[in-house]
């Protein structure tokens, strides 16, 4: 008989975390950030062979440069949380960097950095 309650606790369980996860895809997804009333889409990811390297990467740069180096400056922050649980990162390119000298490539910016522990 515990059996049977183990099985349908189990089945309410996994509907419940598919539920929350349908509501997150609804809600704008994970990877969008809002600013000055404009959303970008942003991503992470780590460099091969280290994870604690990463890039960053927000786009589109067309509607507000600043609000994509925000952008993607909170998806390399969100990555070193996720991954090294720490806010601290040591930037190669990022926000502090001077903007005539980011690359802008396909409406997209790409910064580097490394998280520190």
């Amino acid at each position: 008989m515990t059996t049977r309650i183990e099985i349908k606790t189990l089945v309410m369980l996994g509907c419940l975390a598919l539920s929350l996860t349908a509501c997150s895809k609804l809600g704008g997804g994970a990877n969008r950030f809002e600013y000055g009333g404009v959303y970008f889409s942003g991503n992470a990811k780590a460099v091969k062979g280290d994870r604690a390297s990463f890039v960053a990467t927000a786009k589109p740069v067309s509607a507000s440069l600043d609000g994509a180096i925000e952008a993607a400056r909170y998806e390399g922050v969100k990555y070193c949380i996720k991954y090294l649980g720490t806010s601290n990162i040591a930037w190669q390119v990022g926000p502090d960097t001077p903007k005539e000298q980011l690359v802008v490539e396909k409406n997209g910016l790409t910064f580097r950095g490394t998280c520190v522990e």
